[in-house]
């Protein structure tokens, strides 16, 4: 349905990708995966016809249904929930906006007024033939979290979240034959993500989406196309089957190398040795013969790279850590929480967890001493020491400065060589680190915050969905590390595979105000709530 044929991308002469050739079948969902920058969206862009490659092409079949996630949130600003998301099948759209338009000013005296509401009828019954557009915004939008009673609000009403799940009922509302979808679970709550994973599993067509969410690409795919070595390779299977299956093919080149190498090296001993031997010289020229077609392939280097994050405490949790009573916080007429208490102990890896404007930043921002509390009071132990990774650090990470000088304006004490050290580990070359932090991708504005902390010797972590905008790798080394960590832990994040990767204790805030508390990982917590 759709192919390329000698797809290549260059920047200068940077290549991304080159002489890509590659089929995706109806009845299969892709994953798209590999380092950042590696050019997976870049490759999705170009699928969508949204920039020109710099040699090859894209083949579509005639007729076929291109749905693509829009990336600017802000472009509906004027319409309705419901006309944003009838926007995504802008002939139907305009067919139905010109219909009401006539219907309220038209003359029907007017013979081309009645002809032209014939033929707006007439795409409206070709782009909607069973008259379900409406209940069918009406079930995007309410699986997504919007009350019917909002569904004719301004999108200039929503927070930034809720505008870019209102693209995502968008282009699925359009029910494309071919669906193209990058990072369709950022700013999504786990119950959302659950939900568009069922969505997902439905749809028929060719689905390529690029994802960061490693529970979300095993429950979804069915291929994963692996943009790495300059190339995409074709897996079948999901994300866990790709590693299994890329990893034993690495170590099947590593070692049918080092055989040809070996050979090699007896070849060469054995000329070295017989060459000047008339009894054996026929022989040592048979060698050089097999050693001038022996065929040794250099292993390439992969786009991927492995951070190594490791926080370390400067001294040992005491027995009182965190204890919160009664807390409570509203905006306006909007009560956030209420009456809100828990006691964090020794031992403590929290994931904090709960649907979209809960208040889960509201109450880590309040616990840091950030946000004033409208009731309530919270306590520290004597002992802690805690560091913070806030939600906005892109917003945070900004100006002029260097890299490293950025992280030593947090304590001039930080030596330079040990923060150069840790941004290294955060894969930041020395020539990288010359960079301003304004500069920063939103990636690497969390790896310089990452950095940041993994220079303050803190007990106790406070993490705010420090995930968003790390690749695969990252988030697995951020998982261990949490898990690996010796202080105490309050984590935010969307992302299962890392909440089962550290978490002990599951705090989920509801949207009534209220708190569970469950001692466990989140694998139980589930299985509880079931």
């Amino acid at each position: 349905m759709i192919s390329t044929v000698n797809l290549t991308q260059r920047y200068g002469k940077r290549v991304l990708f080159e002489n890509i050739n590659i089929t995706l079948d109806p009845g299969k969902r892709y994953g798209l995966i590999g380092a950042n920058g590696a050019g997976k969206s870049t490759f999705m862009k170009i699928l969508a016809g949204e920039i020109e490659p710099s040699e090859g092409e894209v083949q579509i079949q005639p007729g076929a249904r291109l749905g693509v996630l829009g990336q600017n949130q802000y472009a509906f600003e004027d319409f309705t929930l419901h006309d944003a998301v009838l926007y995504g099948n802008r002939r139907l759209y305009d067919a139905v906006k010109e219909k009401e338009k006539l219907y309220a000013e038209g003359n029907f005296d007017d013979e081309k007024v009645n002809e032209r509401l014939g033929e707006l009828e007439m795409i409206c019954v070709e782009e909607d033939p069973t008259y379900e557009a409406d209940v069918r915004i009406e079930k995007l939008l309410t699986a997504l979290g919007f009350p019917v009673e909002h569904h004719h609000d301004l999108m200039s009403s929503l927070t930034g979240g809720d505008k870019f799940k209102i693209l995502l009922a968008q282009v699925l509302f359009y029910n494309p034959d071919i669906l193209l979808l990058d990072e369709p679970t950022n700013n999504l709550d786990m119950e959302t993500i659950a939900w568009l994973e069922e969505e997902l599993r439905r749809f028929e067509g060719v689905l390529v989406v690029i994802s960061h969410d490693r529970h979300f690409l095993n429950a979804v795919v069915t291929h994963i196309l692996d943009l790495d070595f300059q190339t995409i390779r074709e897996f079948t299977g999901n994300y866990d089957d790709w590693y299994i299956a890329a990893n034993l093919i690495a170590r099947q080149k590593e070692l049918e190398r080092s055989k040809k190498l070996k050979e090699k090296e007896q070849l060469e001993r054995f000329i070295a040795r017989f060459s000047a031997n008339a009894s054996k010289a026929r022989q040592a020229t048979s060698r050089q013969k097999q050693l001038e077609k022996l065929q040794i392939e250099e292993v390439k280097l992969s786009s991927r790279r492995d951070p190594s994050i490791l926080f370390r405490p400067n001294r040992e949790i005491g027995n009182e850590v965190l204890e919160v009573r009664g807390l409570s916080k509203s905006y306006g007429e909007h009560k956030v929480f209420e009456d809100l208490g828990f006691k964090v102990e020794k031992g403590d890896k929290i994931s904090l967890i709960g649907p979209n404007g809960v208040g889960k930043t509201t109450l880590l921002e309040i616990l840091m001493g950030r946000l004033e509390p409208d009731g309530g009071s919270f306590k520290w132990g004597q002992t802690i020491h805690t560091t913070y990774f806030p939600q906005n650090t892109t917003d945070i990470v900004q100006g002029d400065e260097k890299l490293y000088q950025w992280v030593q304006n947090h304590n001039e004490k930080w030596h330079i060589d040990e923060i150069r050290k840790c941004l290294g580990r955060m894969l930041f070359s020395g020539e990288e680190q010359e960079k301003s932090v304004g500069a920063c991708s939103g990636g690497e504005k969390h790896r310089i915050m990452m950095a940041k902390m993994m220079m303050d010797p803190a007990n106790f972590l406070v993490m705010d969905e420090p995930d968003n905008h790390l690749d695969l790798e990252a988030i697995v080394a951020l998982g261990e590390a949490l898990h690996n960590y010796e202080g105490g832990v309050i984590c935010v994040t969307h992302d299962r595979e890392l909440i089962d990767a550290f978490a002990n204790r599951i705090l989920k805030l509801h949207e009534d105000g209220t708190l569970t508390d469950f001692r466990g990982n989140y694998e139980e917590f589930v299985e509880s709530e079931e």
